[in-house]
């Protein structure tokens, strides 16, 4: 907390603005709209509303597919098991770590030879690093389907100087308790679409049709944001990008003094924010990944494994998955080796210090000290001699 949140939330208490709605919700939809650069802003309860919303303007229902990235939280796929469709998983690749576009254009070639294009693809922003989402969106546009950005991960990122968030139909944004910025819980829907976002809070507050009384013609959600936890968000929205500069600092810490790991690429043209600090274990390390995850927990420190894709789940059993390349999943070859290290803005020089040398000593080689009996025989400059007489 930044200590101004106490200013907002008791105004809201002044004015008896508690609900989801009021000046705090106004004011902090105006400013997120702002900072990225949109027309337009909804402020919802979480992240997975936003992306829920999203899907309900464009109209998927069961039967409809939708494509999503492989490597990413489930949150980002379960709002389209809600309205009954059906996931198509798309791979990773290695320069962002995201939906690959190669995958992408494998996947939309093969649905319109079947006939059956997607409603809409889910492209997320992993970590605080944009996707490519040049490529992306022309092969969406190519055959006409719109694109949901899932940025709840990368509020602040810049992808050839447009903010996250801002280049598909939708742009999502999280503030749950771990993310850059926090209202302890919520989200926002972004969009140009003035038309659609209108919709979408229509939507949101329980789909009530304008009536002197209590219509409903459709379903809807209570999916609003309180104007107390709107508070929170506009005290947050004033250390952005102080919050981006220190998780930077805090990720260069990291390459600098733990080389042997590969650490998550910022691709160019782009600025990542670096909201978790990520990389993968050296090839052939002493530790994987989990085995590593619980040595650093006996040490007080907690560290995580990356996202472990989605196609594997079995939640999604049974779902097409298209790979980077012919037999050779990105997606898994990121979680088999990947890590997310402590990156919290609260941290203290200090403290991470502290990581960085419990990580290089579990990392670093056991030595192997190899012992011959005096007797062996060894050849040196054409002699024979006896590795006892080398003194």
């Amino acid at each position: 907390m930044t200590g101004n949140e106490e200013h907002y939330i008791q105004e809201a208490f002044k004015s008896n603005w508690i609900a989801p709605l009021g000046p705090n919700v106004d004011a902090f939809e105006e400013r997120v709209a702002s900072y990225v650069g949109v027309g337009h802003a909804l402020a919802v309860s979480s992240g997975t509303a936003a992306i829920h919303l999203a899907l309900r303007v464009l109209e998927v229902k069961p039967g409809d597919t939708v494509f999503c990235p492989s490597f990413t939280f489930v949150a980002t796929a379960n709002p389209i098991l809600y309205e009954g469709a059906q996931p198509v998983f798309i791979d990773s690749e290695e320069e962002t770590w995201n939906m690959s576009p190669r995958a992408l254009n494998k996947a939309f070639k093969d649905a319109l030879l079947r006939n059956k294009l997607p409603k809409a693809v889910i492209v997320v922003n992993l970590y605080g690093q944009s996707a490519k989402m040049d490529e992306i969106t022309a092969i969406c546009n190519r055959y006409g389907v719109p694109v949901i950005e899932d940025a709840a991960e990368s509020l602040g990122a810049e992808f050839q100087g447009k903010k996250s968030g801002t280049f598909g139909k939708f742009g999502v944004f999280s503030f749950n308790g771990n993310k850059i910025i926090t209202t302890s819980g919520g989200g926002m829907l972004v969009s140009d679409d003035r038309e659609a976002i209108e919709k979408a809070k229509f939507l949101s507050t329980q789909a009530k049709d304008p009536a002197p009384y209590y219509l409903h013609h459709q379903q809807g959600y209570n999916y609003r944001l309180s104007n107390v936890l709107a508070g929170i968000g506009l005290a947050q929205m004033e250390v952005l990008d102080e919050r981006v500069q220190q998780k930077r600092k805090i990720f260069d810490r990291y390459k600098t003094n733990l080389k042997a790991m590969n650490f998550m690429p910022e691709i160019k043209n782009s600025l990542h924010t670096r909201w978790l600090t990520t990389a993968l274990l050296p090839p052939g390390s002493r530790m994987g990944t989990l085995e590593l995850v619980e040595a650093l927990s006996k040490e007080q420190i907690e560290a995580r494994p990356v996202w472990k894709p989605l196609h594997t789940q079995p939640l999604f059993k049974g779902c097409k998955y298209y790979t980077h390349e012919k037999d050779r999943s990105i997606s898994d070859e990121l979680f088999k080796r990947g890590l997310c290290l402590p990156s919290g803005t609260g941290m203290t020089e200090f403290d991470q210090e502290r990581v960085i040398e419990t990580v290089r000593t579990m990392l670093k080689p056991k030595v192997q000290l190899e012992f011959k009996p005096a007797s062996t025989l060894v050849m040196k400059d054409d002699s024979l001699l006896r590795t006892g007489e080398q003194g």
